[in-house]
């Protein structure tokens, strides 16, 4: 009896990790990162190889100034050779908006607008000038009202404008002609606040779907049953994309963080694959489940070299 037992866990493990692995990945690469894949060839080739290892196929690359330099408007050739190469490899590229270094969580605010204009813009005209091949496949918006020291006191203003700004995103995407898919990563407790906008109350995680074609869930758990798990918190998100005909990718964290439950970078690699396939396998028959997301690229490649580390 005790041998049964051990095959039939043996072949739920073997089926879970399937539902993981086919899943689609995808990999927030910040400033650094992605700077530097795109003017060391041989850094671009390492990443492409790793990436292609772990079964990750959608990156999103970081698209916008760093350090007093935005390659996308000085050196646009850099993005299309390395898209171009991307593609030759099977792998798609969403433009990354939203850094730590701008502060892009001011975007939101009336006097940032502009610059949070702008910056999706160039994404659209790159992808204009470009050649099929050249061009992303998406825009991935990273910008965070909810960091913002005036959250406290002005979080239902800071989210009015939060989705005022991601229906003026979707305005330009639509005036360009463009197909591209374009999402935010929203943090999972969204659902729990509800807003009054454009003369409809509902919950703030509806309004940014109902505006996007995707969302990348924040779903910052340890593990993927309970009430406080992965499953759980994407639950609604996932019920109304499905409803909503959008797509939810459901991300994951893992470095450091202050709090153990946010983060597997206590754990490891099995561990993780271990809750994804939970995760996968729960959602198998939702049809707005996209992918996996990973935060983030450095991150990750450091974890793993912590529990592999090279000979």
């Amino acid at each position: 009896m005790k041998n049964r037992a051990l095959i039939v866990m043996g072949l739920l493990l073997s089926l879970g990790t399937a539902f993981a692995a086919s899943a689609e990945r995808a990999v927030w690469i910040w400033e650094k990162d992605s700077y530097e894949m795109l003017e060391d060839t041989a850094a671009a080739k390492n990443a492409i190889t790793f990436l292609r290892s772990k079964k990750i196929g959608t990156l999103y690359l970081y698209a916008d100034a760093f350090k007093d330099r935005n390659l996308l408007e000085s050196r646009p050739e850099l993005y299309r050779q390395f898209l171009r190469r991307l593609h030759r490899h099977g792998l798609r590229a969403h433009a990354l908006l939203g850094s730590a270094y701008l502060h892009t969580e001011e975007y939101v605010l009336p006097e940032r607008r502009k610059d949070a204009m702008a910056m999706f813009q160039r994404v659209l005209t790159y992808n204009t000038t470009a050649k099929p091949e050249e061009r992303f496949d998406g825009i991935s918006l990273d910008i965070e009202p909810h960091i913002l020291d005036l959250w406290p006191e002005r979080k239902t203003q800071l989210l009015l404008q939060f989705l005022d700004l991601g229906q003026s995103f979707m305005e330009l995407k639509i005036k360009s002609g463009q197909s591209l898919m374009v999402g935010p990563a929203i943090p999972f407790w969204l659902d729990g606040i509800e807003l009054e906008w454009n003369g409809l109350s509902k919950p703030v995680s509806e309004h940014v779907q109902d505006i996007y074609d995707y969302v990348a869930l924040m779903d910052y758990r340890d593990h993927a049953d309970g009430g406080d798990g992965i499953i759980s918190h994407a639950a609604d998100e996932m019920k109304y994309a499905g409803l909503a005909k959008r797509k939810v990718v459901i991300g994951v964290e893992v470095t450091p963080n202050e709090i153990q439950k946010v983060s597997f970078n206590h754990l490891t690699e099995p561990d993780m694959e271990r809750e994804l396939a939970l995760t996968a396998k729960a959602n198998r028959r939702e049809p707005a489940f996209a992918e996996f997301a990973i935060h983030h690229f450095s991150g990750y490649r450091k974890w793993l070299e912590r529990d592999h580390p090279k000979e």
